[in-house]
């Protein structure tokens, strides 16, 4: 009987353990079932913690649920998990599973993008085109101008760069780093404060989307220079050009009969949802295949969706597991490949620091100035800069692209990890301090959605 007992308990502290065959690179190797078990219980933590580290974050910090998540997804990484308990975190995210973590991450943000892009207002950018393209242009050229004058100085710190980059590849990675806005973090935001209705909300997320979109062509010339090719770089811009206008001028013809039958039948059959979901992939994987990202794919298919009938039902069948299930996938996959402890020592500290300032400055100071010099007041411009100096984790996919590539050592890595979670966690609070709270006690913004949620 003891043996039993010994038997069962060495098999159930066994369940994460690889089962297969040995190979060339492991004493085992992980079978299907392996996968399995990992993944269901991974996806159970992630939502356990994303939902307490939420709940936490606006009680006591009032932050979105958003941040909360991108701050239980750093959580889950080796930053806290792996620093504490460090075999633990390596059982639940085992290196070998994290491909599968992450297929389900870029499900999660494209799908949750296509949901953001249903809600566009095309009369918001159209009222608001020239102040949209200023503040985007401003939130281009100060970063990258900004990027040439550090740069030169970076360069002399060992282990920021790899030591044979070029000053103008570093400088045009640094540039669509600062640059970068978090197009994600942005829409969940600009939702959850009741924005996406408001013309602020459309000018920001057009802005930024604009911002995002060139920071990952200015990535793709990058690349290029590191061994991918001048074609990497024109496959990223020219594809993702044609398809961008192929879905603007010849989509909303082709997905109208989707809304005229939807407002006929009155609801969503699964015939006309199977029919916009192969949708939103196909665009999905265009966008992800020249090399610019599926979230780009996700919002322009949602932005040319019909409206009326055929969004609402999206908003009910839809919309609610991405935003729970599946999004978070995406915040703790780019946390597991975060690390907080590589800026040691005051000199790294006080560059880390100079990082930061200079972002906040090139984002924040040059989206403002451009709003106020296309006539919006004072309170309005502050806004739409606070919102644009949030980068998220669109930043920790950069970084984590030049990481992989060679292009920076891990501890410039960290430092820009440093300045993405400060510059999102103060976004939210800064921009109800600067328009949010007076413009709701004058009635002209709603109640945060947020705010009613428990």
């Amino acid at each position: 009987m003891s043996d039993i007992i010994a038997h069962t308990l060495h098999t159930i502290a066994d369940v994460l353990s690889p089962h297969g065959p040995a190979t060339k690179a492991a004493a085992q190797s992980y079978t299907p079932n392996d996968f399995s078990i990992h993944f269901f219980l991974q996806l159970a933590v992630i939502i356990l913690a994303c939902r307490v580290v939420g709940w936490l974050g606006k009680k006591l910090l009032a932050q979105p649920q958003v941040v909360g998540e991108m701050i239980a997804g750093v959580v889950l990484g080796p930053s806290l998990l792996g620093l504490l308990f460090p075999d633990f975190q390596l059982a639940l995210f085992p290196k070998e599973t994290r491909n599968v973590l992450y297929v389900g991450a870029q499900l999660g943000v494209g799908l949750y993008m296509f949901m953001v892009g249903t809600t566009f207002q095309a009369g918001h950018f159209k009222a608001k085109a020239r102040s949209a393209m200023s503040v985007s242009f401003a939130g281009i050229a100060a970063p990258f101008a900004l990027a040439a004058i550090i740069t030169p100085f970076l360069l002399k710190v060992p282990g920021l760069f790899a030591p044979t980059i070029s000053q103008g590849a570093a400088t045009l990675f640094m540039g669509a780093c600062i640059a970068l806005t978090a197009f994600p973090m942005l829409a969940r935001i600009i939702n959850e404060r009741g924005l996406q209705k408001t013309s602020l909300g459309t000018l920001s997320l057009t802005a930024g989307a604009f911002d995002d979109a060139v920071s990952w062509c200015v990535l793709a010339v990058v690349l290029a220079t590191f061994g991918g090719g001048p074609g990497v770089a024109v496959l990223a811009i020219g594809g993702g050009l044609a398809w961008v206008l192929f879905v603007t001028t010849l989509g909303p013809k082709i997905l109208a009969p989707l809304g005229r039958i939807v407002e006929r039948e009155g609801e969503m059959s699964t015939h006309v949802l199977a029919l916009v979901i192969l949708a939103f992939c196909v665009s999905a994987f265009l966008m992800d295949a020249v090399g610019i990202h599926a979230i780009f794919g996700g919002f322009i298919m949602g932005v040319v969706m019909p409206r009326g009938r055929l969004t609402e039902e999206l908003k009910k069948k839809v919309e609610p597991l991405a935003v729970v299930l599946l999004l978070p996938m995406f915040f703790t996959y780019s946390g597991l490949n975060t690390r907080m402890d590589m800026v040691n020592s005051g000199e790294l500290l006080l560059i880390a620091l100079g990082i930061l300032a200079i972002s906040i400055l090139a984002k924040w100071g040059a989206c403002y100035v451009a709003a106020r010099l296309t006539g919006e007041d004072h309170p309005t411009a502050m806004g739409i800069g606070a919102l644009m100096n949030s980068r998220g984790l669109m930043e920790l996919i950069i970084i984590n692209i030049g990481l992989q590539k060679g292009i920076i050592g891990p501890t410039l890595f960290s430092m820009l990890v440093l300045m993405a979670i400060v510059t999102t966690v103060m976004a939210s609070p800064l921009f109800e301090v600067v328009y949010g709270k007076k413009a709701r006690e004058r009635g002209e913004l709603e109640a945060a959605p947020d705010a009613a949620k428990a």
